[in-house]
């Protein structure tokens, strides 16, 4: 089972499609500067599942330009 739930991602986030850019960007970034955490704990210990948790936590937003 997905943890965090996507309803929860999605509070923070309109789109799954964006909520899986997001996060991917974000893993990536935690993969090249692993002391870059914006929680104190995690419950993955995987750069794609902190890099949910911290959508869900709402620690990071999609900035939209138009």
């Amino acid at each position: 089972m997905l943890y965090p739930p996507l309803d929860k991602l999605k509070e923070n986030v309109n789109s799954k499609y964006l909520v899986v850019t997001l996060a991917a960007k974000r893993a990536r970034e935690l993969q090249d500067l692993p002391d870059s955490n914006l929680l104190e704990k995690y419950k993955s210990y995987k750069p794609v599942g902190q890099s949910l948790e911290e959508i869900a936590a709402g620690k990071i937003h999609i900035v939209e330009t138009n």
